[in-house]
């Protein structure tokens, strides 16, 4: 009589194992991706504000003057559209409380950034106002000026909205690492948008499982 073996179905544990390396090398390379991707964030905050800090110096070489401090017949006598312009005192006006707003009591804020588009340092819109006269970064957050941040001498650019591992990037890309407000990358941590303040804030650790964001400076010129 003919026996009748049954065949089992299912992966045997060699194929099982296979699988499971598969899977762990598919998932090494997401996370690896995602850190790449982290890292061009981050080098693409620091760009953007050196871009702003070329583009203020280039202003200057170009003009002679501050970008924001022109009279507004200065800047629409060359042709702009802008709406605002300063009082060409030779001192660009950028309080702390209004750095990503580019709006409020003081001109020369808003007048800096609209004469940076208008002149081709910039991009978009040259009488836009409020906060689409202020440059988004690539990490969500947006670019502002401010006079004095931090205690940074000098007008200085600032980004809103970093992480923990963003500010920390930025800070070592800037300064290397030797610590937040001791060099020339300074910052504080707090809701977002946080403008900065005309103190030096306290030493404050990078931690990275923190949900909190930080505001990051750096002088223009």
């Amino acid at each position: 009589m003919k026996q009748i073996k049954s065949q089992q179905s299912g992966f045997t544990l060699i194929e099982i194992a296979i699988v499971l390396v598969i899977i762990g090398l598919l998932l090494g390379g997401v996370l690896k991706g995602q850190e790449l991707i982290e890292n061009s964030r981050i080098k693409s905050v620091v760009t953007d504000m050196r871009g702003v800090s070329s583009a203020f110096t280039g202003y200057f070489d170009r003009y002679r003057a501050l970008a924001g401090d022109e009279v507004l017949a200065t800047a629409t006598g060359r042709g702009w559209t802008v709406t605002v312009g300063g009082n060409a005192d030779g001192v660009l006006a950028l309080p702390v409380a209004n750095t990503f707003a580019a709006a409020g009591p003081v001109a020369e804020h808003l007048a800096m950034w609209q004469a940076l588009r208008a002149s081709g340092f910039f991009t978009g819109a040259q009488n836009a106002i409020g906060l689409n006269a202020v440059p988004r970064a690539a990490t969500g957050g947006s670019i502002g000026a401010a006079a004095g941040p931090y205690g940074l001498q000098g007008p200085s650019v600032c980004v809103s909205a970093l992480t923990h591992k963003q500010a920390l990037g930025v800070d070592t890309i800037i300064d290397g690492a030797a610590g937040n407000n001791v060099g020339d990358a300074r910052g504080a941590v707090g809701a977002a948008p946080l403008n900065p303040v005309a103190a030096v804030p306290a030493l404050v650790a990078y931690n990275e499982s923190l949900a909190t964001t930080w505001t990051m400076c750096r002088r223009l010129q």
